[in-house]
């Protein structure tokens, strides 16, 4: 059994499981656990966004208000919670998976506890609202760490962030938690066939709108990525053959973020896409009206990756007079 020994508390960091583990959990192959310790949540995703602090959250609201303070990466995301053995102290805890990190190949990005990580609004900004009962409003003992493995296939990238749960009663009374966080940056994989310009047509002349799936962007920006350019070819062919034909560009996002961030966010890559098809493929700028609604119309659940893959879209919605 593989392991990693610290001399802080003389605590072996071990990849075996715990019985009481939750179904379906299991510890990260890069990283061990706490000897002793249990899983309490669990949650793995093939490919999603995370925000992965990288300074102090001093602003109310979350990572999303503090955009300076978070990286944004996507990729495969598992997250774990562990509760740890009675009489362990957050510092022991935190010292010792600090090591095991280090020993794992990682290089640390930013560090901090207590009131210098943020105080209450960095407890609230790592917790969420999926993690309160957790590690929110924890922020009198906790400690953080993020750090960088730099790897050929993609860097991976973890945070530990470890707290003593001292509010309410119950089994987490007085008892250190911890929560590893780890993402797998990769590109996404392409599900999305390119709408061909006589489907485009079809769509618009039976429905009054099409959606488009086709059109990416860089995670969290309005710049389209080189593989956006096939479906943007076959828009600009629709409207170079329908030349009396005006359209709302109509960008939409899934529901993670806010309300007001994520409207802003899909009307800037909305008029992005109109720029572009004005300048490099000569459509009149005025034939296209750029529109950005956010997360109000979704074509799926935004309760899961499919349908958020869905809800990220683009829509060209028939504005003939």
């Amino acid at each position: 059994m593989r392991a990693f020994l610290v001399s802080f508390g003389v605590v072996a960091m071990t990849v075996s499981a715990g019985a009481a583990d939750i179904q379906g959990s299991k510890d990260h192959p890069l990283l061990p656990r706490y000897e002793g310790s249990e899983i309490i949540r669990y949650e793995q995703q093939a490919f999603t966004d995370y925000r992965l602090a990288t300074a102090p959250v001093k602003k109310p609201g979350g990572k999303d208000k503090n955009p300076e303070s978070v990286l944004a990466l996507e990729g495969k995301f598992t997250q774990i919670a562990y509760k740890m053995p009675e009489g362990r102290s957050s510092l022991e805890v935190f010292r010792n998976y600090e090591q095991a990190i280090k020993s794992a190949g990682f290089d640390p990005i930013f560090s901090c506890e207590r009131e210098a990580c943020g105080g209450r609004n960095f407890s609230l900004a790592v917790a969420g609202d999926k993690l309160y009962s957790l590690f929110g409003d924890q922020q009198a003992d906790q400690r953080f760490l993020s750090a960088r493995l730099k790897r050929a296939a993609g860097d991976v990238y973890a945070s530990l962030y470890v707290i003593m749960h001292r509010s309410g009663g119950g089994p987490l009374k007085d008892r250190a938690l911890a929560l590893l966080e780890i993402t797998e940056a990769k590109p996404m994989e392409t599900r999305m066939k390119v709408v061909e310009s006589s489907a485009l047509q079809r769509d618009i002349t039976t429905q009054g709108r099409v959606a488009v799936h086709g059109i990416l962007f860089d995670f969290d920006k309005d710049t389209m990525r080189a593989d956006a350019k096939p479906q943007l070819d076959e828009i600009a062919k629709l409207l170079k053959g329908q030349p009396d034909l005006k359209v709302l560009i109509v960008g939409h996002t899934d529901a993670k973020g806010a309300l007001d961030y994520n409207r802003d966010l899909s009307h800037r890559r909305a008029r992005s896409i109109a720029e572009t098809l004005a300048k490099d493929h000569g459509i009149v700028a005025s034939r296209m009206t750029p529109l950005g609604i956010g997360m109000a119309a979704p074509m799926a659940t935004n309760r899961t990756e499919e349908g958020r893959a869905l809800n990220r879209r683009v829509e060209l919605v028939d504005a003939t007079n």
